[in-house]
């Protein structure tokens, strides 16, 4: 079985981390960033690093190609424009927080004093340096699908808004334990992360609930909560497509083939973005970008032109169900070039890139692109890819592929899920249905070819 990995600290701009194409540093820009900021951002990433910008699944912005001798000059850059409110502790508000005429609260409001706080307190040596907290305003880009350790979910109630608090998961597996008034938000909080800080470094709100309940956590700040059901489900955000904003503006979301652009691609965005009248660019979890405050005549012209660029802008475009991390050569620890095998296996098994499965192309066991199971995990290893099917980077491969094979492979089990499929059946039933014998014998025979 693939050894399974412990993460460690966030690449911060003053802790960057070692990867195969130098260090890398991982930015979290909160709210608007201004058109002239972002072209900054592009001449330091050209400046400093090797060019290479990415937008992680949270909606940070990762530089790489960072050198011992250029990464203090590029903190120093990113320390002028203003861009980096990273507070040790994550806080991830909504992407548009303060702009949807929808939402019930601006959640930026609430977010800023969360990162102040918990910058002046602490807990952030105590607490694991994976533990996040996200704030959800309720708008049309939810944040349901991010896993955090407090999730904080504005509602309107009776008379004002008010937050649910859950802990530890995504919408759909976190641990609801009450409501909080908006006043009483970041001292509920703060409490509940001391709560998790006694239990060492090494505790997340997930594995805690798992071991010992939420009896302490909830305790922690009984006196500010009060009882109530969860929140019902939502229909999954999309964040490439155009959003109405308050000001009878629009937002113009596109996407980052897995993840990633260049410095040079992402100036062209921004001249783009200058010549539709936009106000800035916001990153947004789901690896994307929103272009803010464009007219809504400007809209099709702006989503052509980034079209042009090679960003997303379709949401049926099969790359978005591809989660790949940086591979081979730019990672010390992958053995698999999966940034080159991305594009590939998207035109060669698009049909299976229906939109109800991910498949995750992953250099080793770690599996940072997507730490949680996927329909089909592809890891690299020593003269190969070890397939694994329903399952995890760090699981047991059912079979080794060479990965130049991939793309061939692939191509072939979308063809066999063509013909198996069943009216209205997406592929991720089809292959729930041929189960997992049926699929490596489809690629083993596909090998053989």
């Amino acid at each position: 079985m693939n050894a399974p990995f412990r993460r460690g600290a966030c690449p911060e701009l003053s802790a960057p981390m070692p990867t195969g194409d130098g260090l890398l540093v991982r930015l979290s820009p909160a709210g608007t960033i201004a058109l002239d900021t972002c072209a900054g951002l592009c001449a330091a990433v050209r400046d400093h690093g090797n060019g290479i910008v990415e937008v992680t699944a949270l909606g940070s912005i990762q530089v790489r190609g960072l050198t011992a001798a250029s990464a203090p000059a590029f903190a120093r850059a990113v320390a002028m424009l203003g861009i980096d409110r990273r507070s040790h502790v994550p806080v991830v508000a909504d992407p548009l927080a303060g702009l949807a005429p929808d939402a019930a609260l601006d959640t930026d409001a609430l977010a800023a004093p969360l990162r102040d706080a918990l910058a002046a307190t602490a807990l952030v040596a105590r607490l694991n340096p994976k533990v996040s907290i996200v704030v959800d305003g309720g708008t049309a880009l939810h944040l349901d699908a991010l896993a955090a350790d407090v999730r904080l979910r504005v509602e309107l109630g009776c008379e004002r808004p008010h937050l649910h608090i859950a802990l530890g998961g995504d919408a759909a597996t976190a641990v609801p334990i009450g409501l909080v008034a908006p006043e009483h938000a970041v001292e509920a909080v703060t409490r509940l992360l001391a709560v998790l800080a006694t239990y060492g470094r090494d505790a997340r709100a997930r594995d805690l609930i798992h071991s010992v309940g939420t009896g302490a956590l909830r305790a922690a700040a009984a006196d500010l909560l009060t009882d109530a059901p969860a929140p019902p489900a939502r229909a999954p955000a999309e964040p490439i497509a155009t959003h109405r904003l308050h000001d009878g503006l629009v937002a113009c979301g596109v996407g980052l083939p897995f993840g990633h652009t260049d410095a040079t691609a992402l100036r062209q965005l921004v001249e783009a973005a200058e010549s539709a009248g936009a106000d800035g660019i916001r990153a947004a979890p789901g690896r994307a970008l929103l272009i803010v405050g464009i007219a809504p005549a400007m809209a099709s012209a702006l989503g052509a032109a980034a079209e042009r660029l090679g960003f997303i802008v379709r949401p049926a475009d099969p790359r978005r169900h591809i989660a790949a991390c940086s591979g081979m050569p730019l990672c010390a620890s992958a053995q698999a070039p999966t940034r080159t095998l991305g594009p590939a296996i998207a035109t060669a098994a698009a049909s299976l890139l229906d939109g109800s499965l991910t498949l995750h192309l992953s250099g080793c066991a770690k599996g940072c692109a997507h730490a949680r199971a996927a329909a089909l995990t592809m890891v690299g290893e020593p003269g190969g890819c070890g397939v694994v099917v329903s399952g995890a980077a760090c699981d047991r491969p059912l079979l080794s592929i060479a990965a130049d094979a991939l793309p061939s492979s692939l191509a072939q089990l979308a063809r066999e899920v063509e013909r198996a499929r069943r009216p209205d059946e997406r592929a991720d039933d089809t292959l729930s249905r041929l189960g997992a014998a049926r699929i490596v014998a489809i690629l083993q025979e596909a090998g053989r070819a």
